[in-house]
């Protein structure tokens, strides 16, 4: 089942070759070339003040319309960072929410006024997270709030070039940069190849050079009160199930539940960050719900029985290394700075 309308569903297909659609499409997208030609240069010339803050700031994003996997990106990334003995913060703008203020995520705040992927981070990774309109008013309400924070990873925003950066990561899944065409002709928001740092595939299927990750579900679902069940003693007492999903690519996560040994007597795909409010859940079938952890965060507020299966998500080590080495390089650059402005 599904609820995604066939014309999104039409023009998602014609991002993957330069079909006629796309070109009778194309001419649109001359107008968002030299738009974003026209801000990239204005930021570039000082015209535009970049906003610097005083701790090294990662922006991990995408170039192409759509998830492309950047929240594991980002909890694989704040892990990373405290396992290495440092106080990462984050800040997103919390895409879909219904505020508009700049403001703290608690490990209990509702999604629906924080952004779903913002509250996933904070109660995957504990870290401090802040979100804004504008991420500079994210970054600092943070640093104000948590002045131990000595990095800060910004979760999408490579075209927020407001925010000074360290560290651009870009992020592609399976669907590389699709046709090469900006929007609305092809799925890029800006032209590529653009520079960035470091490169980050998380799909299977790199579509061109860069670092590789591994992504899983985990091997067990968690239900609302944190307590776990083994999806292999789920799959033995074939329940029902009731696949729901409310992301970018929902049958990627329909195939690894399955891959798992899960039989799905039914899925239902949903808009990406549906609230979930106005569902119902069959009232003639007893299935067990099952989703992302992300999605779980909402529809746990409606039926918290629901089981949420996380996602593990691990770069491959050279990323890893190659971040260190950036990340070092920046603060050493900072400290250069703040000394080389204490002794002038």
């Amino acid at each position: 089942m599904t609820a995604q309308p066939a014309w999104q569903r039409t023009l998602l297909q014609s991002w993957q070759q330069r079909g006629p659609l796309a070109r009778v499409l194309w001419p649109f997208s001359l107008i968002l070339g030299v738009l974003v030609r026209l801000r990239q240069g204005l930021y570039l010339s000082g015209l535009f003040r970049r906003e610097p803050l005083p701790v090294p700031v990662i922006v991990v994003g995408n170039v192409v319309a759509g998830g492309a996997g950047k929240t594991p990106v980002v909890m694989a990334l704040v892990q990373h960072l405290q396992a290495r003995g440092l106080h990462p913060g984050v800040i997103s703008r919390g895409y879909g929410r219904r505020t508009r203020d700049c403001r703290e995520v608690q490990t209990g705040s509702d999604p629906r006024d924080v952004g779903d992927e913002p509250a996933l981070i904070r109660r995957r990774t504990g870290a401090p997270v802040a979100v804004a309109t504008r991420r500079i008013d994210a970054a600092r309400a943070l640093l104000q709030r948590h002045p131990e924070v000595d990095v800060l990873v910004s979760d999408d925003g490579l075209q927020h070039y407001a925010l000074a950066r360290d560290i651009d990561i870009c992020v592609f899944d399976d669907r590389g940069i699709g046709n090469g065409f900006l929007l609305p002709a092809g799925p890029l928001r800006e032209p590529w190849p653009r520079p960035v740092d470091l490169v980050l595939h998380s799909g299977a299927r790199p579509a061109f050079t860069g670092y590789t990750s591994q992504r899983a579900l985990a091997t067990h679902a968690l239900r609302s009160d944190g307590s776990r069940v083994e999806l292999a003693a789920l799959a033995q007492s074939q329940q029902p199930l009731l696949a729901l999903a409310a992301i970018a690519q929902p049958q990627a996560f329909f195939a690894m539940l399955q891959a798992q040994g899960l039989s799905l007597a039914q899925t239902l795909v949903l808009p990406d960050h549906y609230d979930f409010d106005s569902w119902s859940r069959p009232s003639d079938k007893a299935y067990t719900l099952i989703c992302t952890e992300k999605d779980a965060l909402k529809l746990w507020r409606q039926h918290p029985d629901a089981l949420a299966v996380p996602l593990d998500f691990t770069p491959e080590p050279g990323f890893f290394a190659a971040l260190d080495r950036l990340l070092d390089d920046a603060v050493h650059a900072q400290l250069s700075s703040l000394h080389g402005h204490t002794t002038s």
